[in-house]
């Protein structure tokens, strides 16, 4: 081979393979956090479309979990313990209405006047759920702001709620005469939100009216 002979240049599978398996590498590394993102995005969505205070619960028309809570210690009226409640509680007594509520939930002492609004109405009962709080705090709430409820269970734990599907605080759950949650309501009640969707509810589940 003389001086001013070159040697091709190699151009074989392995120098032409060589970009295509570093943008496959690349791809392969990305792939859980496109998925990550994805599903994420799906979640904000389902979330945030539509109205944010009424959510899906796969509970609706089911009867309610199985639970038994104990009274908030020390809370009385008219001398007597205002008694906690079990799931034997919500069946045959008509229509309940469950809150959800805490002494450390800001949104729910704005609520608690329409609650206490609600507790007036001779239709159905007011149930309470004391969640994650501790005894002392919530007694003082009750004691300032008033106590709307028939019947308070300590959910001291969280246990129940997470059966039950709540989010957070408050929340207001409307349970017809056999026990099957009829409504859930997201966040604190408003005079509109009772109006146009908690007594429309309530309505249904003292008639027995199936949904449209």
């Amino acid at each position: 081979m003389s001086a001013d002979e070159t040697i091709p240049e190699k151009s074989g599978p392995e120098k032409s393979d060589r970009p295509r398996r570093s943008t496959l590498g690349r791809i392969v590394v990305a792939l859980p956090l496109i998925l990550f993102a994805g599903l994420a995005g799906l979640l904000l969505f389902r979330l945030f479309a539509g109205d944010p205070t009424v959510v899906p619960s796969a509970l609706i028309g089911r009867e309610v979990p199985e639970f038994d809570l104990p009274a908030l210690s020390g809370l009385e009226r008219s001398g007597e313990q205002v008694p906690g409640f079990d799931s034997a509680d919500l069946k045959g007594n008509g229509v309940t209405l469950v809150n959800v509520w805490a002494s450390w939930c800001v949104p729910c002492r704005d609520e608690h006047p329409l609650i206490e609004q609600l507790s007036k109405d001779d239709r159905f009962r007011v149930f309470g759920m004391n969640y994650k709080d501790s005894a002392d705090n919530a007694r003082r709430f009750l004691g300032h702001y008033g106590n709307p409820y028939a019947k308070v269970g300590v959910d001291e734990k969280g246990r129940v709620g997470i059966d039950w599907g709540v989010y957070g605080v408050p929340e207001t759950f409307v349970v017809d005469n056999e026990g099957r949650i009829a409504f859930k309501h997201v966040g604190p009640l408003s005079q509109q939100s009772i109006a146009e969707r908690l007594m429309p509810a309530i309505e249904k589940a003292r008639t027995g009216t199936p949904d449209s």
